[in-house]
């Protein structure tokens, strides 16, 4: 267990934080919120002591004074009684009140609220006496033992020195007539009860740093766990790349299907393959339909001589529309002239293939912008293209009919 401690450097992350909440685990002080109701009941009665005098005041005129016909009758009794206990309850109920929601409050300001009917749930293993003894002689048994008996302390000598520094008043309300008396014991049992409540908001301003800082330890986690809670919270890179090389097969097959569907498929010849397709009398201009180098580039050609699509070498202008246009995206301004010749030759070629004229020179210096041209593909590119080829042998799947 030591060691297990021990391997816990790790702070715990959110999601470990959420789930703690939800089994009913929050950092909670106990001298906090007995600080809170103290601190309510102590000010409350002091802002609010002339409204309970008052009450308190006519209850015990109506309980002293004496009625003949209230002695001897037992119902008069009992609605004398009742008198004095709502004029009692009127008394305490602002103080009832304060004391009510500062219990309600004092848990937002450490944990906040928290409704989880886990906490509720029986737990057998509570019961191991090993267990109990475990945490009886654990390291916070004598740090809970040692936290009481300073509290205790520290109320007691607040608390004491209070009554001493002024017993000279205490003992001086013998001599004095009985309301002042009562009006200077009341200013006295006043400043005692607010040296008290001082004392709690120390141990209150000791006691919740500590809980903290317990309640994050014990929450700690391995290195180990942090790497499993990201993994399942970001995915498994391997998982992932798995996912992604899916993907990127399935978007394979589909622009394999549109190769049949191309006017045009524009080589290198070997390492680059272009395919382009223009709709008669559309607005826009040509799109790249499919493209590929190495492997996918040879699979376009194969595709493209079983359906008769025609093939052009022009190595130039391939390396231009691969590196330059997205699929599915139209040719740059730029290249507008050269796939203009381009296309002129495929439809001349379809005519010639029709019984109409001769037979077209294939176009050659065709005008591509040297900065279009980046040369033969990178090595990354390679490297991508190869782990993504034919994912699962059958990216052409449904092409060829």
């Amino acid at each position: 267990m030591a060691e297990d401690n021990d391997d816990r450097t790790e702070s715990a992350t959110p999601r470990r934080l959420q789930k703690a909440r939800e089994e009913g685990q929050v950092a909670r002080s106990r001298e906090l919120a007995s600080f809170a109701l103290l601190s309510a009941g102590f000010f409350g009665a002091w802002g609010l002591s002339g409204m309970i005098g008052t009450h308190l005041q006519e209850m015990l005129r109506n309980a002293f004074t004496f009625n003949h016909a209230t002695a001897f009758e037992t119902s008069k009794m009992l609605e004398g009684a009742g008198a004095a206990s709502t004029e009692g309850f009127y008394a305490l109920l602002p103080v009832l009140a304060l004391t009510g929601l500062a219990a309600l409050l004092a848990p937002m300001a450490l944990g906040g609220w928290l409704l989880s009917t886990n906490a509720l749930q029986p737990k057998f293993d509570r019961l191991n006496p090993i267990t109990g003894l475990g945490r009886i002689f654990s390291i916070n048994g004598p740090i809970q033992l040692g936290m009481s008996i300073v509290k205790t302390l520290v109320i007691g000598v607040i608390g004491g020195s209070a009554v001493w520094n002024r017993r000279e008043d205490v003992l001086a309300l013998a001599t004095q007539p009985l309301n002042v008396a009562l009006a200077n014991t009341a200013h006295l049992v006043g400043v005692c009860c607010g040296m008290t409540v001082a004392g709690f908001f120390v141990i209150a301003a000791l006691d919740v740093p500590y809980q903290l800082y317990t309640f994050h330890k014990k929450l700690r986690m391995t290195k180990e766990e942090v790497k499993r809670e990201h993994k399942e919270n970001e995915g498994d890179p391997h998982v992932k790349g798995k996912i992604r090389q899916a993907q990127r097969a399935a978007a394979r097959r589909r622009m394999m299907a549109q190769v049949p569907k191309a006017d045009v498929v524009v080589t290198n010849p070997t390492h680059f393959a272009v395919a382009l397709q223009y709709t008669d009398g559309a607005t826009g201009a040509p799109k790249v339909v499919a493209k590929g180098i190495n492997l996918v580039a040879a699979r376009i050609r194969e595709i493209a001589a079983e359906h008769n699509v025609p093939l052009l070498e022009a190595p130039p202008l391939a390396r231009a529309l691969y590196h330059n246009v997205e699929l599915e995206r139209e040719i740059p301004g730029s290249l507008y002239g050269a796939v203009a010749e381009v296309l002129a030759w495929v439809y001349q070629l379809r005519r010639f293939n029709a019984g109409n004229g001769d037979r077209p020179v294939k176009p050659t210096d065709l005008d591509v912008p040297p900065g279009m041209d980046k040369g033969s593909p990178s090595e990354e590119e390679e490297a991508q293209e190869a782990a993504d080829t034919f994912a699962a042998d059958d990216d052409t799947t449904g092409v060829s009919a």
